[in-house]
């Protein structure tokens, strides 16, 4: 029974993460050919910033978009060949993404409260994945996985910002101290779940090791 309910937790976990994932990407493709409102001071200094917005938008659309098909055991078991080109694909979409965020970082609303830790969560972006291409490259699977899930947290982070600022919103907290406070919490927070489940996996006995042990 408790095993049944744990296997429907992870289940609707794996849910939530590629619902939240396709709507914040969605919503990042869809920003791009939105009117906004000329009073919408985040909006007005998208506006003003330059070619960076919509390069960090569109290229952190698509790795989020391509992230659950990324984590898929089933793609990767199945479908090999789509989750290599697949990975490319977020590969690039990171690269883009994570080298506007650093331009975009420099004239932040709130400034170098909110820029500083956008610039470290573009720094550590590229540097997951950095990790994670050298490590497959090199033959290391498993090292490849870890570091690729930090490089998804770190990309879920996206969501995660937007859900601390609705929240901000439903409680009328002032929208400016919520940003910053999103900017510097989406991304440690992911970080510390993602080092969690890596870590639990890691402690869970290998099945070849518990038949093994069963038959011995």
């Amino acid at each position: 029974m408790h095993e049944r309910s744990a296997r429907l937790l992870r289940g609707l976990a794996i849910l939530a993460f590629a619902v939240l994932s396709i709507t914040v990407a969605t919503y990042a493709f869809a920003y791009l050919y939105r009117e906004h409102s000329p009073y919408n001071r985040f909006a007005a200094q998208f506006a003003v910033s330059g070619l960076d917005v919509p390069a960090h938008f569109f290229g952190a659309g698509l790795a989020l978009l391509l992230t659950p098909l990324q984590l898929s055991a089933a793609v990767r078991r199945l479908a090999p060949r789509l989750h290599r080109v697949s990975g490319w694909l977020t590969a690039s979409g990171i690269l883009v993404a994570a080298l506007a965020a650093l331009s975009m970082s420099r004239h932040t609303q709130g400034g170098a409260a909110s820029g500083a830790p956008l610039a470290v969560l573009a720094l550590a972006w590229l540097f997951c994945m950095g990790k994670g291409i050298r490590r497959i490259v090199a033959g290391d699977v498993a090292g490849h996985r870890r570091w690729m899930c930090r490089t998804a947290a770190l990309t879920f982070a996206a969501v995660t910002l937007r859900l601390i600022l609705g929240a901000g919103i439903a409680l009328h907290l002032p929208p400016l101290s919520v940003y910053v406070f999103a900017t510097w919490a989406c991304w440690p927070l992911n970080l510390a779940v993602c080092e969690l489940l890596l870590r639990q996996r890691s402690a869970r006995p290998h099945p070849s090791a518990i038949a093994l042990a069963t038959h011995s």
